[in-house]
């Protein structure tokens, strides 16, 4: 499998109080754990389970993901645009590895 890539899609700036869509996508191949390899074992499980969104170090979303996601889980949520800052993403995938990904955000 290719070294998982994060990807997000954060406006550059927004007015005070306006709703924005934040979007993301990790190309990961969400292996569940129940699909056997060519050599008739199941082929151990692997995947994105948590993915966490914070505001200069406070969580503005999370979401806990199960083995029926599909492969290259893309997420988006919306946010009030409240205060310019980074936006820290991390993917947390099964064995502990965390892939992160931030982008800046100006609110006037």
């Amino acid at each position: 499998m290719a070294t998982p890539r994060p990807r997000v899609r954060v406006p550059k700036s927004a007015k005070k109080g306006d709703i924005v869509e934040i979007k993301t996508l990790i190309s990961h191949a969400m292996e569940t754990g129940r699909r056997k390899g060519k050599d008739g074992k199941l082929i151990p499980r692997k995947i994105i389970n948590k993915f966490t969104a914070t505001l200069d170090g406070e969580l503005i979303f999370q979401a806990d993901l199960q083995p029926a996601i599909s492969a290259n889980p893309y997420i988006s949520f919306p946010l009030k645009a409240e205060k310019s800052g980074t936006i820290a993403f991390e993917w947390h995938e099964d064995g502990g590895a965390v892939y992160k990904k931030s982008a800046k955000i100006e609110v006037a």
